[in-house]
């Protein structure tokens, strides 16, 4: 079984030698697809809203990895549990509706997590580079982790003040304008240090060649060593390489466990580079709190 390229955000031509960012895109709109690797464990539920992917552009592709939109308008008394493996990142959102917050700060999760949807709302979110955070003046990255914190005035006035002028825009796209202008002067205030290069570069790798194994070897790739990886990634993400290598390669299992046709668990181990499916197993369940095999049958209960 050949596992099939469905990555976003990954770099086109990454060598590991060059600590650095891919060519900067230009401007794209596409629909969060269920066959992509989401991180959304159920996702027959992305046709219950209209959510898209949007491309930064320019100079802020170095620290935003994608925008996304959301918007929903579910009947009174309908709710949707949805679960989440995301990517380890840093994500700053302008939502509306029944939320938290009308700005939010969501930090990095070491587990999957439910965000339960009800009502209507519309979320327009820049998932960032691991550099982001502190390009863009942020909060202080201990306080994040496994967290999601109201952007205020009080605790974060740099990240409340780019998110209040990127909500005054009228659209997804013209919000999208206004923070890659806001984020490209921001590199130039405060451009990323090698450190926070060493990790965007290294997390580009890892989602593109989901495969990878992290290491002594894998960090020979940059010309440092496994330390300095583990101490790059610490600093902007709150997790050690293993942990965010394993979080890209659980969406992996995920996206192809929902698809049609696979479910041959020992294969899918095989091809991602796990020890054996034991491992894969137990991995999964660690995380999202089940068994592959019972992901699959819940799978199978709401397609029936």
């Amino acid at each position: 079984m050949k596992i099939p390229d469905s990555r976003r955000g990954a770099a086109a031509g990454h060598p590991r030698q060059t600590v650095g960012m891919e060519r900067t895109p230009r401007r794209g709109v596409e629909e969060i697809r269920a066959g992509e690797r989401s991180g959304v464990l159920h996702p027959e539920n992305l046709r219950t809203f209209h959510a898209r992917w949007i491309t930064p552009r320019g100079p802020a592709g170095r620290v935003v990895e994608t925008y996304w939109h959301v918007r929903w308008a579910l009947p009174d008394g309908e709710r949707i549990e949805q679960t989440i493996v995301d990517r380890p990142a840093v994500t700053l959102s302008i939502e509306s509706g029944d939320v938290v917050a009308p700005f939010v700060v969501t930090g990095p999760r070491r587990r999957a997590w439910v965000r339960t949807i009800s009502g209507s709302g519309d979320v327009f979110a820049a998932r960032l580079r691991p550099s982001g955070l502190d390009v863009l003046g942020g909060v202080a990255l201990p306080t994040l982790v496994d967290a999601v914190v109201p952007a205020d005035d009080a605790l974060c006035p740099g990240i409340h003040g780019l998110l209040r002028a990127v909500g005054r825009a009228r659209d997804p796209q013209a919000r999208a304008d206004v923070f890659d202008e806001l984020a490209a002067r921001c590199l130039e205030e405060r451009p990323p240090g090698p450190a926070q290069r060493l990790a965007d570069a290294v997390v580009a790798e890892l989602v593109a060649a989901v495969r990878d194994r992290t290491g002594a070897p894998f960090a020979d790739g940059f010309g440092v060593s496994e330390r300095t990886v583990q101490r790059a990634l610490r600093s902007t993400l709150g997790m050690g390489p293993k942990a965010i290598a394993s979080r890209i390669r659980l969406q992996e299992v995920a996206r192809l466990l929902a698809g049609p046709g696979v479910d041959d668990l020992a294969r899918i181990a095989a091809e991602l580079g796990y020890a054996d499916q034991a491992h894969l197993v137990t991995d999964f369940r660690r995380t999202t709190g089940i068994t592959p095999g019972a992901y699959r049958r819940s799978l199978d209960g709401r397609r029936s």
